[in-house]
């Protein structure tokens, strides 16, 4: 199974894909290529290190949504590599029709809490405020509706009294890397059945 992931930031997630991938734990899947809508994004730096193609995609013209001569670059490069799988990955952008049925069924986020709660920005933080015993992360097809398509799976994390977001964040990410690759090996040998 071929792998693409997009991201927007540093790429902590991904790496832990990678991790995954040299380590064997990955299944079936082989990362094919890492694209990211900001330039200077940390994610990208991890092509070279872990020996896989990764590049800018000019997402143009909008800022928050892939839409429009950006979307068209975003499908031209996922389809030039053969992408079975499109992970992402801190991916900051609203997918529209367009690029959810170019790829439909074929698209999986990971989001910052047990979903329904917490969807949309600041997941984990909304998760602290409210002060909820147990939160964690999910894997989730992506649909058209933001943070609302069929989950896949989840972890959870439990909340202890005074810790400080800064703890609860980690401990989150912590088990978001466990879980995506965990849910892409899945994936891929589901994919032979």
């Amino acid at each position: 199974m071929r792998v693409v992931i997009l991201g927007s930031g540093r790429g902590s997630n991904a790496a832990a894909i990678l991790q995954a991938q040299l380590d064997g734990r990955l299944g079936l899947a082989q990362v094919v290529g890492i694209f990211a809508d900001q330039p200077e994004a940390g994610i990208l730096a991890l092509g070279p290190r872990f020996g896989v193609p990764a590049g800018f995609v000019d997402p143009a013209p909008f800022k928050t949504k892939l839409e429009g001569p950006g979307e068209d670059r975003f499908i031209e490069a996922i389809q030039a590599a053969q992408a079975d799988l499109v992970v992402l990955a801190g991916f900051m952008r609203v997918l529209k029709p367009r690029f959810l049925a170019t790829f439909a069924g074929r698209i999986i986020n990971l989001h910052p809490s047990l979903l329904p709660s917490f969807p949309g920005l600041d997941a984990i933080g909304q998760a602290f405020r409210r002060g909820v015993s147990i939160s964690g992360c999910t894997v989730h097809y992506v649909t058209g509706e933001v943070d609302g398509g069929p989950i896949l799976d989840q972890q959870a994390v439990r909340l202890e009294p005074g810790e400080t977001l800064e703890q609860v964040a980690a401990k989150v990410h912590a088990a978001e890397h466990e879980l995506l690759p965990a849910v892409i090996a899945r994936l891929s040998r589901q994919a032979l059945t």
